[in-house]
């Protein structure tokens, strides 16, 4: 059996092009894309999804090569990292409402090391960051988004005319969706954070003798942990709406936006 060199190209651009859309999206994706994975388990993971999915995937008989096979990869890479970082946002909504709570009730200075990022975050920014990660988990998040990835394909085939403009504009302005779910999760324990500063503001004109530092700061400490306790059942079930919100705006992403 004779096997030619034409043969042997079209099969790796059939393998080749999934492959470059599966890892960018790995790269960027939450979880699979965290410091702490490995880069080997990464790379295996892209090239599991992309022997499934090559069956699946039409390709162009394109040299992977050639000048046309460069921009396919270039095509790929940014169709997986735009889709990546539309999931990747709903962290970003976790790591704002943490930072916010943090600094209303005076922990914004209890920073830690993030094994995701490597960045340093607050620590109340790594509880709810984890807490989102263990519902992404438990929601079958990382399934739909590999389902999101498999529907890319027909969306935006191999080789076909790109990603439409609008779909960066807006990829760009989702940034403030972020932003608003952030805030949103972040406002009930910043009232009620609120409302404790305005005490003890009147205690301070009532009584200008009391050491705000030593009796207002645990004070406040306390109260800050007492609301995260008592709204975290409300921010498990609004992550749910957030990774779904996510999901929804990655698989219309391709088409020119939501």
């Amino acid at each position: 059996m004779t096997v030619s060199l034409d043969t042997l190209t079209s099969l790796l651009g059939a393998w080749l092009w999934p492959f470059f859309r599966v890892a960018a999206l790995l790269t960027t994706a939450p979880l699979f894309g965290a410091a702490y994975v490995p880069v080997r388990v990464r790379l295996a993971l892209a090239l599991t999804l992309a022997l499934v999915l090559a069956p699946l995937v039409p390709v162009p008989a394109v040299d992977p090569f050639s000048v046309a096979g460069l921009l396919l990869v270039v095509q790929q890479l940014l169709v997986g990292l735009m889709l990546g970082v539309a999931v990747r946002l709903v962290l970003v909504v976790f790591d704002l409402a943490g930072q916010v709570i943090s600094q209303t009730m005076g922990l914004g200075f209890a920073a830690m090391v993030d094994p995701s990022t490597g960045a340093q975050v607050p620590a109340v920014s790594q509880l709810y960051l984890i807490l989102a990660s263990l519902v992404f988990v438990t929601i079958n998040g990382h399934l739909l988004m590999v389902q999101v990835l498999a529907q890319s394909f027909q969306v935006v085939p191999v080789g076909a005319g790109g990603i439409a403009v609008e779909s960066f504009w807006a990829l760009a302005t989702r940034a403030g969706w972020a932003l608003g779910a952030g805030a949103l999760l972040a406002l009930p324990a910043v009232t009620a954070m609120l409302v404790v500063n305005l005490a003890f503001g009147v205690m301070t004109r009532a009584a200008p003798q009391l050491n705000l530092f030593a009796v207002g700061f645990p004070l406040t400490l306390m109260m800050g942990f007492m609301v995260i306790l008592l709204t975290l059942p409300g921010v498990l079930s609004e992550t749910e709406t957030v990774v779904g919100e996510a999901l929804g705006f990655a698989s219309g992403l391709l088409v020119g936006g939501p």
